[in-house]
């Protein structure tokens, strides 16, 4: 089945974006760039997901085309995910942007704070 011309367009760079950046969808995408992780390795390697939240952002990565989701047939069913080679195309930046966050957390906060005392709020 081809797509149309249309549908591929219903796909927008924004769209496509939310959905690798977003807040939880980085940390699945790098665990399960390191080869087949498991449900419940990537509840523990994604830290504060809800089980419910994880089942949605798996499911919407795999409709996606960023991951494949392989059950097997054991009591009970053992599932895994891996990175497709288009998630695996992402994985550099996805390592930047983590460490870029990871490097300049301290500071983001300061600059929070600074402004919130400047601005007398709290944004959140």
């Amino acid at each position: 089945m081809s797509i149309t011309a249309g549908q591929a367009r219903a796909c927008t760079v924004r769209e496509a974006l939310d959905r690798v950046g977003g807040k939880w969808s980085i940390g699945i995408l790098v665990a399960a760039s390191q080869g087949p992780v498991r449900f419940t390795e990537l509840e523990r390697q994604v830290e504060g997901i809800s089980r419910r939240m994880l089942t949605l952002t798996l499911r919407n990565l795999e409709r996606d085309g960023l991951l494949h989701r392989e059950v097997y047939p054991t009591v009970p069913p053992k599932v895994e995910y891996t990175a497709t080679p288009m998630a695996l195309e992402l994985y550099e930046s996805l390592v930047a942007l983590t460490a870029w966050a990871e490097r300049h957390r301290v500071a983001i906060t300061e600059a929070r704070a600074a402004y919130d005392r400047e601005h007398g709020a709290s944004t959140g």
